[in-house]
């Protein structure tokens, strides 16, 4: 198949390109700086000479967005904002336009959607949406904000001859350097990967592998569409998760961090402290319910697994042992 990936060259644009290339299809990135083969200039912002790339591609995959990874100023939350409705607009404009629109868009979201709790998991059924939690900071309601603002640009789209999917998106944890799982265990290897204000919230992540699965999950099935969590259905404690990370690396010890210290180390980061302390208690229970069966369902083992392919930096998330995709898309395969 043809698929097309605007926004493609960030954490989890990689480990696709690289699995859905692997897996022999035609794979085109769309990015404001083209450095290789297949990778096609857009702004994100306005109708272009891209669209052609749209028109009668299979798939399209929207990652577009500024990064999460800075600090959450008012003109960073600004720019997270109109990056993500900018660029989801000006994709379903173009789908819209097409003369063979694709038949499936999966559109990159967020599980910061969902409330600050602890009390009970989110599923996409029954799962609160937040904004108006008490005791929580005001601009966390922001970064909602601008989670609904990403999910409505898709929905509002007129594109009756397209499949639409927004994908909820956990933590996704890959070896690739740079990462989020990169991050987390330089800190647990320094010995710094301990509760972090307690360690009561919840962390919600997705092996990479099980990502790409999942992406060939949502293409394989027709029936499928609208908001879909993509998450391991074993969220746990942020002190859980830090503790099972550091024994992964054979790390005894993770010193605490209170509020403050935080707050201190997501600045030297360039980060902000809502990535640490929002807790995401996410679980997929569309994907559950379809049929969809997770490799790493649980921290533990995917830590030891992410480990030793940190430790040998054997990163590919889609190929396994055989060069082939897990066992949802081998009727991908056929298709294309």
């Amino acid at each position: 198949m043809k698929i097309v990936i605007p926004g493609g060259t960030g954490q989890v644009g990689t480990v696709l390109d690289r699995a859905l290339t692997a897996a022999g299809h035609d794979v085109v990135v769309l990015t404001r700086r083209p450095l290789r083969e297949r990778q096609v200039a857009w702004d994100g912002e306005t109708l272009g000479s891209w669209t052609r790339e749209i028109d009668g591609s299979d798939v399209v995959i929207n990652l577009a967005g500024r990064s999460v990874s800075c600090r959450y100023t008012p003109a960073n939350l600004r720019a997270m904002m109109d990056s993500r409705v900018s660029s989801t607009r000006v994709v379903g404009e173009a789908v819209q336009a097409a003369a063979r629109p694709p038949r499936l868009w999966l559109q990159m979201s967020t599980a910061t959607v969902y409330a600050h709790r602890f009390d009970a998991p989110h599923d996409e059924a029954t799962g609160a949406i937040g904004g108006d939690e008490p005791g929580v900071p005001a601009y966390w309601a922001y970064s909602v904000e601008i989670a609904r603002n990403w999910e409505q640009a898709q929905r509002q789209a007129r594109t009756p001859a397209t499949r639409k999917v927004a994908l909820r998106a956990a933590m996704v944890m890959s070896p690739d350097r740079g990462g989020v799982f990169d991050v987390l265990s330089r800190l647990a290897r320094l010995g710094l990967g301990g509760p972090v204000a307690g360690g009561a919230q919840y962390v919600s992540w997705i092996h990479d592998r099980d990502l790409v699965r999942a992406f060939a999950f949502l293409i394989d099935r027709d029936d499928l569409e609208g908001p879909v969590n993509l998450a391991a259905p074993g969220p746990l404690p942020q002190r859980a998760f830090m503790r099972e990370l550091r024994s992964a690396w054979r790390v005894p010890v993770g010193l605490p961090a209170t509020r403050w210290m935080a707050e201190i180390g997501a600045f030297a980061l360039r980060s902000d402290t809502e990535l640490l302390l929002k807790s995401r208690r996410v679980i997929p229970d569309r994907l559950l319910d379809a049929g969809f069966a997770f490799e790493h369902a649980e921290w533990p083992g995917a830590a030891d697994d992410l480990v030793r392919r940190l430790r040998g930096r054997s990163v590919p998330a889609g190929p396994g042992p055989r060069g082939r995709l897990a066992e949802p898309s081998r009727s991908l395969r056929r298709r294309a």
